[in-house]
Formats: C-alpha cells, sequence, structure tokens
C-alpha cells in the first residue's frame, strides 16, 4: 500500500503579502503626512500658491508670502510633524512591550508626570527652553520607574501596571492644579492653554530639541525593534530566544519616556495621540509587522490634521489637543470593551 505525501505550502507567500501590504500602508500614511504638511503651509486664512510657498521656504521673497511661510505656517507645521511623530512611535512602544493597547504614556501617568514637571518649571522655577525639556525628561523618567516599581511585576506587564499608572496620574493631574491655582494670572492663562495641547505660536528653535530626541530615542527603538518584537511572546519565550527581557524593557523604556517627554515639554499633552496611534496603526497593517513607524506617521497624521481642523474646519478656533481629546475617548472606550472581550493585544 503507497502512501501518498502531500507537501504544504510555501510560507513565503503569506509573508510576502504581509510585507506588500505593510510596505503600501506605509506608503500610504508617508503620502498622508506629505499632504497634510503642504496643506499646512499653502492654506489657512488665506491661500497661497506652491510655488510662493516654495519660493519662501528657499529663501526668496514672494508676495509677502516669507513672513506667512517661514515665521507662521512652517515652524507650526514643523512641530505637529515632530510632536506626532514623537508621541506616536512613544506610546506604540509602550503598548507593544506591555502587551496591551491601555499601557499608552496617556493612560498610565507618564504624559502627566511630564506635564506637571513642565508646568512646575514653567510657573514656579520661570524656566524656559531646553531646561524645560530635560526637566520634563527627568520627572517622565522617574514617574516611569515608579510605576514599575510599584506595580511589582517582572517588566509591570498587565492590568496592575495600569491601574498604577491610573492612580499616579490622577495624583500629578491634582498637583498641576495647584500650581495653576496658585500661579499669577497671566501665567495661569499661559499654562492652562499649554495643558491642553497646542501648537499655537511654535517656534523652530523649539522644535530643534525634539527633533534631536526623534533622532536618539527613535534610533534606540530602532535598534531595539527586532528584541521588542520577540518580547511580545512573552518572557519565557524571549529567553529561550536569546534575548534579554530585562535590558530590553530597559532601553525601550528609556526611549518611549524620552519620546513623550520632550514632545510634552514642546506642545503640551495633546490628549491621546500616543494613545491612538497604535492600535490605528495595527488594524490598518493587519499584523505586527512594521508597527513602529506606521505609529509614528499615524501620530503625525493625527496631530497635523487635528490641529488643522482645530484652526479652520471646526466652528471656533480649537487647540489641537482638544480636537483629539474629542476623537480618542469614543475610541479609548471601544478599545476597553474590545479588551474585556479579547484579551486586550495590539
Amino acid at each position: 500500500m503507497s502512501i501518498a505525501i502531500t507537501h504544504a505550502a510555501p510560507r513565503t507567500v503569506p509573508r510576502r503579502r504581509i510585507n506588500r501590504r505593510s510596505a503600501l500602508v506605509l506608503c500610504l500614511l508617508g503620502g498622508g503626512v506629505i499632504f497634510l504638511f503642504a496643506l499646512t503651509l499653502t492654506c489657512g486664512r488665506g491661500c497661497l500658491a506652491p510655488s510662493a510657498v516654495l519660493s519662501a521656504l528657499f529663501g526668496h521673497d514672494s508676495a509677502g508670502a516669507s513672513f506667512v511661510v517661514n515665521d507662521l505656517r512652517f515652524p507650526r507645521a514643523a512641530m505637529s510633524l515632530v510632536t506626532g511623530l514623537c508621541f506616536g512611535l512613544g506610546g506604540v512602544a509602550f503598548q507593544v512591550m506591555l502587551r496591551n493597547p491601555l499601557a499608552s504614556p496617556d493612560i498610565v501617568g507618564i504624559s502627566a508626570s511630564a506635564g506637571a514637571a513642565a508646568v512646575f518649571a514653567i510657573v514656579i522655577l520661570s524656566l524656559n527652553g531646553w531646561i524645560v525639556s530635560l526637566v520634563a525628561v527627568c520627572a517622565g523618567l522617574m514617574v516611569a520607574f515608579t510605576i514599575w516599581g510599584l506595580s511589582s511585576g517582572r517588566g509591570g506587564a498587565g492590568g496592575r501596571l495600569i491601574l498604577v499608572g491610573i492612580g499616579i496620574s490622577a495624583m500629578l493631574d491634582s498637583v498641576t492644579a495647584y500650581i495653576i491655582l496658585e500661579a499669577p494670572e497671566w501665567d495661569r492663562v499661559e499654562a492652562l492653554r499649554w495643558l491642553t495641547g497646542s501648537v499655537n505660536g511654535a517656534q523652530l528653535t523649539e522644535v530643534a530639541p525634539v527633533f534631536a530626541a526623534l533622532v536618539v530615542f527613535g534610533g534606540m527603538l530602532a535598534v531595539a525593534a527586532r528584541d521588542l518584537d520577540v518580547l511580545r511572546l512573552g518572557d519565557d519565550t524571549a529567553r529561550a530566544l536569546g534575548v534579554g527581557a530585562d535590558k530590553t524593557r530597559l532601553v525601550v523604556t528609556l526611549a518611549a519616556v524620552g519620546l513623550v517627554a520632550f514632545a510634552t515639554s514642546a506642545s503640551g499633552p495633546i490628549a491621546f495621540v500616543a494613545f491612538l496611534s497604535g492600535p490605528i496603526a495595527a488594524r490598518l497593517l493587519g499584523s505586527s509587522a512594521a508597527i513602529l513607524p506606521a505609529a509614528a506617521l499615524t501620530g503625525a497624521i493625527l496631530v497635523l490634521a487635528g490641529d488643522f481642523s482645530g484652526q479652520f474646519l471646526l466652528p471656533a478656533r480649537l487647540p489641537v489637543g482638544v480636537v483629539t481629546g474629542a476623537v480618542g475617548a469614543p475610541f479609548l472606550l471601544y478599545l476597553i470593551v474590545r479588551a474585556n472581550k479579547n484579551g486586550g493585544s495590539l
């Protein structure tokens, strides 16, 4: 009696399909970022021709467009771009590392700590510039490792870390509210405007530190991306494959906190961008492939689109944080329901 032997279909076909889909999604997201960036430069209270915008960017005065483009629109668009990239990349790093879409810097207190530290530095210490960014980063790291320690898990993954983070976030919000309440009236107005999350009045000198943080900390995440992907399989599996789970978590935590803290110190805690970017990117990709760059581009789209909508598409002029908050709150409820049903993974 002969036995028929069948050969399994090659696994390269589905992998190729995944790669093609990831490449297509990244191209579409990149195109969306370029389109929104160009839209911010050309359209506003008055629209400029693309040729006038390009002439102004290259230093040629084009019918009065130089001031509008170089001093108003380009710094604002650049700040929206870099902060969106930082929030998206930092947020998805936390979510992937902890294998939970609710483990966002918005939820677990990292954004609140950076915001409270920045408000303290601005209102109480009268600091500005890169020193505020440094204070925000240090505060974010301190709170991140405090949450890690209090959650008392190996890496702090799971619901305990989220609950501890929510509690610390509430305390820090109270500290921020007290500082604002005791601040002089002018400082109070400025701090409240900043806390809503806004890129109004952005300057290129403020963009530079955030861009530097994106290069440094984004590079750290790029180096750790392969180990981070393995870490999704669990600590035991990661160690069996030769990946140091604790070392990877340390590197990812440092990088993610740095990204979120620098972005927060520059534009304020723009609500839900770090939280939304990862889940949206995961649903577009359909897999974990290329989740880091896809989430970064998604974050940039959210901030660019939110700021443009708040300025020109709504009845009242609103900061970008108000727009993203209105979009993010229903999505948070959806993710909580989904997490209860499916165990909650990106």
